[in-house]
C-alpha cells in the first residue's frame, strides 16, 4: 500500500473517530437528562427522546472498531457500560417469566386513540377489534387513556368502572375497568389541558391497592405528516419544550396525591415522555419498572418510524414482583397495548 493511501486512511479514520466521540459526548450527556428539570432545561429535555439513538449509533461505532481490529472500539464500549441501566431499559434480550401466585393481578394499559373515531388508521372495525383484543386477554384491570363514551357500554363485561371525561365538550378522557369492586375513585385535575390522572382504590385479599391511570401531556408530533424542515425546526422545538414544562406541572400535581395515599400503589399510563426523562424518574421513583423486569426486545409502545420509542408504562411498588410483560403488536392505534401479570410478594 502507497504511502499516500496510508495517509487517506489514517484521515479518515480520525474523521469516523471525531464524529464516534461527538456521539458518545451526547450519550454521556444523556446520563445526566434525568435530572434535567424541564422548566430550567427545555432543550435538554427535548435532547431526552434522542437517547435511543445515541444509544443505537455508538453500539455501531463499537462494532464497526471491533470488525477492523482498533482499539478504538472502547471509547463507546466504556460509555454504553457507564450508561449499562439506559441500555437495559431500551432493549431487554429476554423477559423473566415467573408463576403468578393467588395474589397476583393481571394488568393493561392502552392508549386507544378514542377507538379510531376519526379513521386515522384506514381498516375497518378498529373499535370493535380494541374491544375484543381487552375481552381475549381479560385484565383483571385496564387502564385506558384518549377513551371515548360512544364506547362505553361495549366494557359492560367490567363490573366497576372509572371514566373521566375532560374537555370543552367531554368527548374525551381517561377509563379504567376493574373486576374488583372499587371502594374508591378519583381523578387529579391538571391546568390548561384535557389531559389528567385519574385513580381507583381496590382490595385484594387483604391489601388496599391504588391504581393509577396516568395520561401526561403530549407532544401534538404526528411523524408521519410533521415536516421537519429547518424552517419549522425552532418551532417545533418551542412546542415541546413547552410540552416537557406542563409535563413537570402534572407530575408534580401526581406526586403531591401520591404521596398522600398510604395504599400500595399500581401506575398504569402513557407518559408522553422516555425513560430517559426527568418526568418517568420523577413518577417512577423507587417503583419498578413492568418491562425492565420482564420485558423482551425493545418494547416500544409509539407507532414511530425508525427507531424505538417506550411512553407508555406499567409501574408497581416494590412490594410486587413483576411475573410477566408484553407489548401488544396489533396496530389499532398509534400506541401498543401493554400488559403485565404482578403478585404481592
Amino acid at each position: 500500500m502507497s504511502e499516500q493511501k496510508k495517509k487517506r486512511l489514517r484521515l479518515v479514520s480520525r474523521v469516523i473517530f471525531f464524529i464516534n466521540s461527538v456521539f458518545a459526548a451526547l450519550l454521556l450527556l444523556s446520563y445526566v437528562l434525568p435530572y434535567a428539570v424541564p422548566k430550567s432545561f427545555p432543550i435538554l429535555s427535548v435532547l431526552s427522546l434522542l437517547v435511543p439513538v445515541f444509544i443505537m449509533i455508538n453500539f455501531i461505532f463499537m462494532l464497526f472498531w471491533i470488525l477492523n481490529v482498533r482499539k478504538q472500539f472502547l471509547l463507546s464500549f466504556v460509555v454504553l457500560i457507564l450508561g449499562y441501566s439506559h441500555v437495559t431499559s431500551m432493549y431487554k434480550f429476554s423477559g423473566t417469566l415467573t408463576e403468578p401466585t393467588e395474589n397476583s393481578l393481571s394488568l393493561m394499559s392502552y392508549n386507544v386513540r378514542l377507538f379510531n373515531i376519526y379513521d386515522w388508521i384506514q381498516e375497518a372495525q378498529i373499535d370493535q377489534k380494541i374491544v375484543d383484543l381487552i375481552k381475549e386477554n381479560s385484565p383483571d384491570i385496564i387502564a385506558l387513556q384518549e377513551f371515548h363514551p360512544n364506547q362505553q357500554e361495549a366494557f359492560d363485561f367490567y363490573p366497576y368502572q372509572h371514566v373521566v371525561l375532560r374537555g370543552k365538550k367531554k368527548k374525551a378522557g381517561q377509563a379504567i375497568f376493574s373486576k374488583f369492586p372499587i371502594l374508591h375513585k378519583g381523578s387529579i385535575e391538571f391546568p390548561n389541558t384535557s389531559n389528567n390522572a385519574i385513580y381507583i382504590d381496590i382490595v385484594r385479599h387483604t391489601d388496599t391497592i391504588r391504581v393509577y391511570n396516568l395520561h401526561l401531556q403530549s407532544l401534538h408530533i404526528n411523524p408521519k405528516k410533521e415536516e421537519f424542515s429547518q424552517k419549522n425546526s425552532e418551532r417545533l422545538l418551542k412546542r415541546m419544550a413547552t410540552a416537557f414544562k406542563m409535563q413537570q406541572t402534572q407530575a408534580e400535581l401526581f406526586e403531591m396525591n401520591r404521596k398522600n395515599c398510604p395504599h400500595k400503589k399500581i401506575i398504569l399510563g402513557d407518559f408522553n415522555n422516555t425513560q430517559f426523562s426527568n418526568v418517568y424518574k420523577t413518577i417512577k421513583g423507587n417503583m419498578k419498572d413492568a418491562f425492565v423486569e420482564a420485558g423482551k426486545g425493545f418494547g416500544s409502545t409509539l407507532d414511530f418510524p425508525y427507531f424505538p420509542m417506550r411512553i407508555d408504562f406499567i409501574l408497581t411498588d416494590a412490594s410486587f414482583s413483576v411475573n410477566s410483560f408484553k407489548t401488544f403488536s396489533q396496530h389499532y392505534s398509534d400506541h401498543f397495548a401493554i400488559k403485565s401479570i404482578i403478585s404481592l410478594d
